[in-house]
């Protein structure tokens, strides 16, 4: 695992590129990092510390390289409540508590509840997500002066046209250096970063935070301790698949489970609010050419060199560079194929992508939308596998047996429709039910085949169960009823 191979392959195999990579991150992290601050109701500082300490760790804990983690808008919301009625210290309690939580789903293998994640799950993640990213810029580019837009479309010219004369410089890093030096150089009145809020000038103190250590502080914070785990874990993994896909590479979910809560235990222990995986700076790290753990870590690192070293030359730079870069991301990450796609595809998944589309969008609920979006996935796949499923039947030549072949899959979805494929009225002496081709899934199934043989025996007729193959010999002889003592009063209620 630590081979010399295994480090240079994860940390040293793409040095310049990694490295410029970083930098652009860093500078495009700080307005968010401090409109994150806002969103949560603490002071600027509290985001921007949470971003170079998330970011500085998860390159070494994380199990996705050129990920990059940091405060985000999905966790700052969750803290809002949490603030103004308990304040900082609170906030702090419960970064770290939700850090373990975060952790103890990374022992408990929670990354494997990412093949539960439908394909149309995830183009609808990906599709809300730019459209968030977009909306986010619109208070830049709404109620603002003329040269603003100049300066974004000057931006968005060198951010696609840069690459046509060489990538040995990312094209962003580029764009946020030239109208830098152009809205100073002309003296363009224009909105900067120093004018979203106070930087901070000093290095972040390892503390504890300032509160009881009891259970009542633990009701308090466990709420949106959990409600940030889950949450941050969601983003996280669902960004990490997305960025498995953009490198071609695979990444280890349950390690990454961990490493973000590591990383949220320490942010907390620094004075910063909990994080997660940001699906547009880590695009925008592997756009500019990031691949490896160093381009997470210079992101973090620089971020600190910035605001301990070049703070008031951050502040320099203008809005409209930053905007146009989280432009180019928003159109980068938009599938734009799944337009077509939406009159190639079946309806259902199609469905499936709008629903996940519209409900992040609405409620700006990345786990909310991406909850409803696998609800529809699996009701229905639960619909379409419930239409496999056939019943027939032979009549021996004596009129006395009737045999009852079962194909398909006997569970809730297919239930009614086991029972409704039965003459429960038919005299007969004798009927079997095959199920040799069919197989019983969960505890619907079994009560629907304890049904089906104690209503015949009501009858009179009697009836015997065939053809169970291993998985399903296994739960009918947990959970059946049907040969057990006083099993019509049970099953059948008399």
């Amino acid at each position: 695992m630590f081979s010399a191979e295994t480090i240079r392959r994860n940390w040293f195999s793409n040095i310049r590129a990694d490295v410029l990579a970083g930098i652009v991150v860093a500078l495009a992290l700080i307005p968010e990092a401090i409109g994150f601050s806002i969103i949560a109701g603490v002071d600027p500082r509290v985001g921007v510390y949470a971003s170079v300490v998330i970011a500085i760790v998860i390159s070494f804990a994380g199990g996705r390289p050129a990920m990059i983690s940091a405060a985000t808008a999905a966790t700052a919301v969750l803290f809002g409540a949490l603030v103004r009625e308990h304040g900082l210290q609170y906030l702090l309690a419960a970064t770290i508590l939700a850090g373990v939580i975060q952790i103890v789903a990374g022992w408990l293998r929670v990354g494997a509840i990412m093949r539960f994640v439908s394909r149309s799950v995830m183009t609808g993640f990906v599709n809300a997500l730019a459209i968030l990213i977009f909306m986010a810029q619109l208070p830049e580019l709404i109620g603002v002066t003329w040269e603003t837009y100049v300066l974004i479309a000057a931006g968005l010219a060198i951010i696609y046209l840069f690459p046509r004369l060489t990538r040995a410089v990312p094209s962003p890093l580029v764009c946020i250096l030239a109208l830098t030096g152009l809205a100073l150089a002309l003296g363009i009145d224009i909105r900067t970063v120093a004018d979203l809020g106070e930087l901070p000038d000093v290095l972040p103190v390892l503390l504890f935070p300032d509160v009881p250590l009891n259970l009542e502080t633990l009701w308090i914070i466990l709420p949106t301790s959990i409600a940030v785990a889950a949450v941050g874990l969601l983003e996280s993994l669902l960004t990490a698949s997305i960025v498995d896909q953009m490198t071609e590479t695979d990444s280890n979910k349950n390690r990454e489970s961990i490493g973000q809560g590591i990383a949220n235990i320490a942010s907390g222990f620094f004075g910063g609010m909990a994080g997660c995986a940001m699906i547009g700076q880590s695009v925008i790290n592997v756009k500019s050419g990031g691949r490896t753990r160093l381009s997470t870590l210079t992101a973090g690192a620089f971020l600190l060199f910035l605001l301990m070293v070049l703070g008031d030359l951050v502040g320099f730079i203008p809005m409209p560079a930053l905007v146009a870069i989280m432009i180019m991301v928003s159109i980068g990450t938009f599938r734009w194929s799944s337009l077509a796609d939406l009159l190639r595809h079946p309806r259902r998944s199609s469905l499936v992508m709008l629903a996940t589309v519209t409900t992040v969008v609405g409620t700006h609920n990345l786990a909310l939308g991406v909850g409803v979006g696998v609800l529809l996935s699996g009701i229905f796949f639960a619909w379409k596998v419930a239409q496999i499923f056939r019943v027939t039947s032979t009549l021996s030549e004596d009129g006395a047996h009737r045999r009852y072949c079962i194909e398909g899959q006997i569970f809730f979805a297919s239930a009614e429709d086991f029972l409704a494929a039965f003459d429960f009225a038919e005299k007969l002496q004798r009927v079997t039910i095959d199920v040799g081709r069919a197989h019983i899934w969960d505890l619907t199934g079994v009560n629907a085949v304890d049904m089906a043989v104690l209503k015949f025996r009501k009858a009179g007729t009697e009836a015997e169960v065939v053809g169970l193959n291993d998985a399903s010999a296994t739960i009918m002889d947990k959970l059946a009823m049907h040969d057990r003592p006083n099993a019509m009063e049970k099953v059948l209620g008399h």
